[in-house]
């Protein structure tokens, strides 16, 4: 396995947990289309429900819904890429053990 794949999943980890951040802070720019619609329609909901004079939980409780499924999300690509990561690092230090068992230095 190559270094330039290594350095590849690095970067993709630091992008990924900079968007997980983002996404704790309350951020939009890493939801992706679906989530940034339900968004949306959230607030356009929660808007109509002030201007109406009622109370806008609903609309509060899906924006954090959705939120909270981004949030999960990026975790769960952030578990993959530091999984993907290890098994290359292994991969590599099994062929290297292998090459210096035979004899092959």
């Amino acid at each position: 396995m190559s270094k330039s794949e290594i350095r590849r999943l690095d970067r993709e980890i630091r992008k990924t947990a900079a968007k997980l951040e983002a996404v704790r802070k309350g951020e939009w720019w890493p939801l992706n289309g679906s989530e940034r619609r339900a968004m949306a329609r959230a607030i356009a909901g929660g808007s109509y429900q002030v201007v109406r004079g009622r109370n806008p939980g609903r609309a509060e409780q899906q924006m954090e819904t959705t939120g909270s499924a981004a949030e999960m999300r990026l975790t769960a690509e952030l578990t993959a890429l530091n999984g993907e990561k290890l098994r290359i690092l292994t991969e590599a230090a099994r062929a290297k053990a292998a090459k210096k068992a035979s004899g092959w230095w």
